[in-house]
């Protein structure tokens, strides 16, 4: 027959087979790269015991970032982890979940968790830091058919009012907003407000993941009209904490 190498293969199916192996070879490429994080794991009962699986961590590998600076993956960040986790095991087998031991809004753990990210700003692709506050993006404007959020009143989850916006935080990258900038009303200092955790609506801008009285420990930033990438992290997940530890009910199942 026209294209057969033999009485039963032929071309097309040389071409399978060769998909075939390439498609099993960029699954274990791409699963060993996934590793260049986070592992090897670590068992809470054993510290010393490492958690490697299949395939193996790759070696480490040197990677340049555009602003010239190097970074190496896997650095070993992970090591000894354990012994600082704020956290106990709810039984003794490997895998239990975790109950915080301090501040569950504060200890990293479950929604809570963050990634020890650069404690640098996010940079737009001609070196200004990504995030700033509107004072300083003087090219964005508030679309004024919209409601302005500016002194509006932030609602916790238990209803109470929290605080009021002062200032609005924008992408210049995405062109977007990102952080309402509440002064609280409990101390006064100034905190940041992601804006995918509110919802505005005539009555003020309401925040259902955190009640009053925590917006007094939200995260705050070092500099005034910039945040960090480190910073971003753990506002974020302070606020993502709340959604399960901010009241002892939310902890708790639902059947």
């Amino acid at each position: 027959m026209v294209g057969s190498m033999t009485g039963y293969i032929d071309v097309a199916q040389i071409v399978l087979y060769m998909f075939w192996i390439f498609f099993a070879g960029l699954i274990y490429y791409l699963h060993r790269e996934n590793k260049r994080e986070g592992y090897p794991l670590e068992v809470e009962e054993s510290p010393n015991l490492k958690v490697e699986g299949f395939p193996r961590v790759p070696d480490p590998k040197t990677y340049l970032l555009r602003d010239g600076s190097t970074r190496m993956a896997p650095d070993g960040a992970n090591t000894g982890r354990v012994a600082d986790l704020k956290a106990r095991a709810f039984a003794p087998h490997p895998g239990a979940p975790l109950e915080p031991t301090g501040n569950p809004m504060l200890d990293g753990v479950g929604p809570g968790a963050y990634n020890m990210r650069p404690d640098t700003p996010d940079m737009t692709v001609d070196g200004r830091p990504k995030i700033v506050p509107m004072r300083l993006a003087s090219n964005f404007h508030l679309e004024s058919r919209d409601p302005n959020p500016i002194g509006m009143n932030v609602i916790g989850g238990d209803g109470v009012v929290a605080g009021q916006v002062s200032e609005v935080w924008v992408d210049r990258a995405e062109t977007v907003i990102r952080y309402f900038e509440v002064k609280v009303a409990a101390n006064g200092k100034s905190v940041l407000l992601p804006y995918n955790f509110t919802k505005i609506g005539d009555d003020g801008i309401k925040v259902r993941s955190i009640f009053a009285h925590h917006f007094a420990d939200v995260p705050t930033t070092k500099q005034s009209d910039s945040v960090t990438l480190l910073e971003e992290e753990r506002i974020m997940a302070y606020y993502g904490a709340g959604t399960l530890y901010a009241s002892a009910d939310r902890a708790e199942p639902w059947i």
